[in-house]
């Protein structure tokens, strides 16, 4: 129970930001129900094509297709009342979003018996693969590889699992709790990976005709 409830809490956080990014982009109604839902379900999709899960499966969460309807069809039409909440609270949910997504997925794949790197993997898919689709569809960069590092946190929540150091549902909590903390202290503090750019040097790349 508790769990669906977490799972409800991600599918509308993530639903809101695809909504969000396709107002931005100033796309139409349809643009916007396919942006928030390739967001709310991008990452579980495809998370299932790679594990084996049918990807039939993704139907049977009618439920939560239509939670995700309304709640985009409600930030559509009224964009201002809900901004001004998404701003205060919208880091929180997304963080429980990705929490939860994250180990969702591992679950899935460890109950697969698939290898720890699989588990990881479907960890990543699931808590940040549908926020990179958002952004190709909105011909942004994926935020994922360059400015948020909050995929990191998705496969530690995988490693974690993958490495059975939480099975029982009370470190399951404590996981989440853990992965929801270090995702809001990533956007108060900044952090970010290492990255290197060749912009500016003397670097040239050449290709031969030969």
């Amino acid at each position: 129970m508790v769990w669906d409830i977490f799972n409800i809490i991600g599918t509308i956080a993530f639903a809101i930001s695809g909504t969000i990014v396709a107002m931005e982009e100033e796309y139409d109604l349809l643009g916007v129900y396919i942006l928030g839902l390739a967001t709310a379900f991008g990452g579980g999709a495809i998370r299932n094509l790679l594990i084996g899960v049918p990807v039939s499966a993704l139907w049977e969460q009618g439920t939560l297709f239509l939670m995700a309807v309304i709640v985009m069809t409600i930030v559509f039409v009224f964009p201002n009342l809900i901004l001004k909440r998404w701003e205060k609270w919208g880091l929180y949910t997304d963080a429980m979003g990705l929490a939860a997504f994250a180990i969702q997925g591992a679950l899935y794949a460890t109950e697969m018996n698939h290898p720890i790197f699989a588990v990881i993997i479907a960890a990543l898919l699931t808590g940040s693969g549908g926020g990179v689709i958002r952004d190709l569809l909105a011909k942004r960069k994926p935020l994922l590889l360059h400015t948020d590092i909050y995929g990191v946190w998705a496969m530690l929540a995988g490693l974690v699992i993958g490495l059975e150091w939480a099975n029982q549902h009370w470190e399951l909590y404590l996981l989440f709790i853990l992965i929801v903390a270090l995702r809001i202290l990533t956007v108060f503090y900044n952090w970010k990976l290492p990255y290197r750019s060749i912009r500016g040097s003397h670097v040239s790349f050449k290709i031969s005709n030969h």
